[in-house]
């Protein structure tokens, strides 16, 4: 197969799609992988070594969308549509809940995705989605603590403290991967950490997992609204699969916290969980005041530390990517269940259910389109 790598052209996004070792794994299984002349550079891969690794370095990215398959980082943008053909295989992150004018693109042009968001293993784990949830989280606190600070637009406080001052309160709504991470750093500097989430037994976990560093809660309205109001930083870390976040945190909980607080909503590329997280943010200019309240609201948090962020997600994107190429699409998904659920379109249809549910398009059953039996 033909395998496109075009460089990235999201505000700031620095990752690329494949590593060198990534590359050097395709050519081997006897691929061709087109790179696009300076994809790598953001993360510090150089032309030479996609070379070395056996793959094809073309001037445009035009070229690299050419290929059979084309893996990408970020979901394209509009001026990337017109590369968009029928038959085209797409595998990168969609997040199409959150982006009706893309999906209406990819149905209209009939490309085939695979997001990596909603490939699904058998224990309802997104391993795809997991390692930008681990650098995400663990950035979410350490954004937050840069923006408390009074340069930055915040309140002027440490969240550490020191001896005689108290601790600063952090609140993670969202008690999954992300949320776990934020919590590991906040704990880390020091501050007094709140989880909440809806799963009980997510709760006595995290309980396991940190002891009496951080206090769960049951995720309500009340406790939402009063861990809000005492808060000097609130992340918001709620997924669910492939559908908008829910809007947890009310525009008057918002009104109610203290001037400088910090709000970092890392579900903001499916919506976000604040209903004053009311647009996208870049890395040029990532925050907005609301109520005196300091909004970060980047969509590509990772984008940031491009380096650690490419070799985690490639480290597992690839066996999916190499399946793909190995098998087609068809194949690949008729005999990978977790896999089956990553496709998103496919022949100009819908075929995961919350996008098709959230953007109003009548959702397809995959093994129907294309008369193959789910595993």
């Amino acid at each position: 197969m033909i395998i496109g790598v075009p460089k990235e052209i999201k505000n700031n996004e620095n990752r690329v799609a494949m590593t060198p070792a990534s590359v050097l794994s395709y050519v081997n299984a006897g691929h061709t992988v087109m790179v696009e002349k300076g994809a790598g550079e953001g993360s510090n891969f150089h032309d030479a070594d996609y070379k070395e690794a056996g793959a094809q370095i073309v001037e445009t990215a035009k070229e690299t969308w050419a290929a059979e398959m084309v893996v990408k980082v970020k979901e394209p943008i509009a001026s990337e549509y017109q590369y968009f053909r029928e038959g085209l295989l797409l595998f990168t992150y969609l997040h199409l809940a959150n982006e009706p004018e893309l999906t209406e693109a990819l149905v209209k042009n009939k490309v085939n995705t695979v997001a990596y968001e909603t490939v699904e293993l058998d224990d309802h784990s997104l391993p795809l989605l997991t390692p930008m949830s681990e650098v995400a989280g663990r950035m979410a606190t350490q954004i937050g603590a840069q923006f408390l600070q009074k340069i930055n637009g915040g309140m002027g406080v440490l969240l550490s403290g020191v001896p005689g001052v108290e601790r600063s309160n952090v609140t993670i709504i969202g008690g999954g991967v992300a949320g776990t991470n934020a919590a590991k750093i906040a704990i880390g500097l020091g501050a007094k950490v709140t989880i909440l989430d809806l799963n009980l037994h997510r709760l006595r976990e995290l309980d396991d997992i940190f002891g009496t560093d951080v206090t769960t809660l049951m995720s309500n309205d009340f406790n939402i609204e009063k861990c809000v109001r005492e808060s000097d930083l609130v992340i918001g870390a709620v997924l669910i699969p492939g559908a908008r976040a829910p809007k947890l945190v009310k525009e008057h909980m918002v009104q109610q916290m203290k001037p400088g607080a910090v709000l970092v909503d890392i579900a903001i590329d499916q919506g976000g969980i604040f209903e004053t997280s009311d647009h996208v943010t870049t890395h040029d200019n990532p925050t907005y005041e609301k109520f005196g309240v300091v909004h970060y609201a980047v969509a590509n948090m990772p984008g940031a530390v491009p380096r650690t962020s490419t070799m985690a997600l490639t480290n597992a994107t690839l066996r999916y990517g190499l399946k793909l190429a190995n098998e087609g699409l068809i194949k690949a998904v008729t005999n990978d269940f977790h896999l089956y659920k990553g496709v998103n379109t496919f022949e100009g249809n819908v075929t995961y259910q919350a996008v098709a549910k959230d953007l109003g398009y009548e959702y397809h059953e995959l093994s129907a389109l294309m008369n193959a039996p789910t595993k």
